[in-house]
């Protein structure tokens, strides 16, 4: 592996995330109280969380989590299912099994930096398939097309994409699948924001679902809110690949925390709850953000997400960080500019910004962005 550079994303909300008075750009749905998840089950899943062990479980994740997930899915069993701590453990050991040296591998750009540094750590020739804004940030198959090579071995996506918000249409989706099962070449699809689409009738079928060979990355953290559980998971119908895999999590986590996957495993079978609840947010917070673009259209562009909790506003009035630092300083406004999502491989353009439309409470910090505005 060659040295992974600073995550930047991460070292910019460590600064701001926790220290902020409106947290504006989160990447989560809102969070459920433990009382609350706990009333979305049962009886015996209450009594047996108050009865657990606070032992080690087993690597793979327990069987009950493990079917909770394989439930969400339409050709995906238990034995094709591996739990992680997290989506970034996940990824961090996925990438360098998928890719290495010799390999061509592509990513999308912009994405979550993990999925572009640690593919390009691995000694992979890695290409970007660059989302623009001026064709919606859409996915462009052609261009896709033109970028393989006889020794691409892995296509690396994130769908609903972060920071964008955008969904590709079904069709085009599965036309990437097939490209990707024809040419012998494994797809990796980060799905950790599917399940919250305003419009459902934009809701992706899952990669795993759709090839014997894709891999389906998804988390408790993102459209379900819960991330502080750190479960995430694998799914993939190819069997041995999940096996060497589970062999690489004996070097980071062993096993996830066992209360966190009795609870994660209440989440999933209760998923349409907590998806109907998160999604009401994102509908509820699109028409305040809208009204709060469109008084300020001499300085912002925006398209709302067109699935997940986030998109990528443009800033039509200068440094874009320059205006994040002073809104932090001055009104405890934290919002994620575009130089977080800096990429060694393609330009991402430096006048956008990551906000967040999942969270509760959003009035307080659009108003305290508005006094800032009007301050300037």
């Amino acid at each position: 592996m060659k040295p992974l550079r600073t995550f930047r994303l991460e070292e910019y909300l460590g600064e701001w995330e926790f220290s902020a008075r409106y947290y504006l750009t989160a990447s989560d749905a809102e969070s459920v109280t433990l009382a609350e998840l706990l009333a979305m089950g049962t009886e015996e899943d209450r009594a047996g969380f108050m009865a657990m062990p606070l032992s080690y479980i087993e690597t793979w994740g327990t069987g009950d989590l493990r079917e909770a997930v394989a439930g969400t899915y339409d050709n995906v069993d238990a034995g094709h299912v591996l739990a992680f701590a997290g989506a970034q453990e996940a990824m961090f050991w996925a990438m360098q099994e998928l890719a290495g040296p010799g390999d061509h591998a592509v990513v999308t750009v912009p994405c979550y930096q993990s999925m572009e540094t640690v593919t390009v750590a691995t000694g992979a020739d890695v290409s970007a398939l660059v989302m623009r804004r001026e064709n919606g940030w859409a996915l462009d198959l052609d261009e896709l097309r033109g970028l393989l090579r006889p020794n691409t071995k892995l296509i690396a996506v994130n769908y609903p994409n972060n920071p964008t918000g955008y969904v590709p249409d079904a069709a085009t989706f599965r036309a990437l699948v097939q490209l990707c099962d024809e040419r012998g070449i494994r797809l990796f699809c980060d799905e950790v924001y599917r399940g919250i689409e305003v419009d459902r009738e934009r809701t992706l079928p899952q990669a795993a679902d759709l090839s014997e060979t894709a891999l389906s990355l998804n988390v408790a953290s993102k459209s379900y809110g819960l991330p502080g559980l750190r479960v995430g998971w694998l799914a993939c119908r190819d069997r041995a690949l999940l096996e060497r895999l589970e062999k690489r999590k004996h070097y980071t986590s062993i096993c996830n925390p066992g209360p966190s996957e009795y609870l994660a495993a209440i989440a999933l079978r209760n998923r349409e709850r907590l998806w109907d609840r998160n999604r009401g947010i994102v509908a509820a917070n699109r028409p305040l953000w809208e009204a709060f673009f469109a008084r300020r259209a001499d300085l912002f562009d925006w398209e709302p997400p067109v699935g997940g909790c986030v998109c990528f506003p443009r800033y039509k009035g200068g440094d874009v960080d320059d205006l994040a630092r002073r809104l932090a300083m001055k009104e405890g406004v934290v919002v994620l500019p575009a130089s977080v999502y800096y990429s060694e491989l393609a330009d991402v353009p430096t006048d956008h910004f990551r906000v967040g439309l999942g969270r509760l409470g959003l009035g307080a910090g659009l108003e305290a962005f508005e006094r800032f505005l009007r301050k300037e």
